[in-house]
């Protein structure tokens, strides 16, 4: 059973949150171990297993990447620890971008770094507005192949420039 079938909701990049949240408590409830304490010890397991899956959608819904790396590995189209190839357009850009960060920690200078911080947060809205339309879908139901190829791009793009923000706020 995946999440969205487990919470009862329609496969979409974000899934309404008063709908996740509301399902997570009636869930939580539903399967929380300390109701199955005088069940069987088959009950008690998958009462335990079945608050750990509640508890694991619930932390996937909570977080929009996390959310499109579940449904493209739904899909079959993104594997644990996949080394996907970027663009090389991409990777320069990427390259300058890194030695902006390394000035950036050799100077110290504050609106140096936030003037980089400004242009990873552009870089990220250019890259989102390729996927919009298809991030933001009420469900996946009519998306193609190559949509979700598209929202796979745009996810290790994003994760690549999550982790230059992360080296230049360490």
């Amino acid at each position: 059973m995946n999440y969205f079938e487990l919470y009862n909701l329609p496969v979409s990049f974000q899934p309404n949150k008063l709908l996740v949240k509301e399902k997570y408590f009636e869930l939580s409830r539903k399967y929380h171990p300390d109701f199955y304490g005088s069940g069987t010890q088959e009950e008690q397991q998958e009462a335990l297993e079945m608050s750990a899956l509640v508890n694991k959608a619930f932390k996937t819904f909570s977080n929009a990447d996390a959310t499109i790396k579940y449904i493209l590995e739904l899909k079959g189209l993104i594997e644990e620890e996949e080394k996907y190839s970027l663009p090389n357009s991409f990777l320069m850009e990427m390259m300058e971008l890194n030695e902006e960060v390394m000035e950036a920690k050799m100077t110290d200078d504050p609106q140096f770094t936030e003037g980089i911080k400004l242009k990873i947060d552009r870089f990220i809205d250019e890259v989102y507005q390729e996927v919009e339309v298809f991030i933001t879908a009420a469900t996946i139901d009519e998306l193609k192949e190559e949509d979700f190829l598209k929202v796979k791009e745009y996810y290790f793009k994003k994760k690549y420039l999550n982790r230059i923000l992360e080296s230049l706020e360490s």
